[in-house]
């Protein structure tokens, strides 16, 4: 199981049941609150690209 401290671009992870490719993440430490991983991901079968925060 990969954990966003284990991301980079062109990783593939499983989510959802199906496999993503990781086509951009940047680290955001807003000012107030936790930091988080913003990802887009580029589904490998159907090429649909999804926005995630993590």
């Amino acid at each position: 199981m990969a954990d966003t401290s284990d991301f980079r671009n062109g990783l593939i992870i499983k989510f959802k049941n199906d496999l993503y490719t990781i086509t951009e993440f940047q680290h955001v430490k807003p000012g107030k609150g936790g930091a988080f991983v913003r990802s887009t991901l580029k589904n490998l079968r159907t090429g649909k690209v999804l926005d995630r925060k993590s």
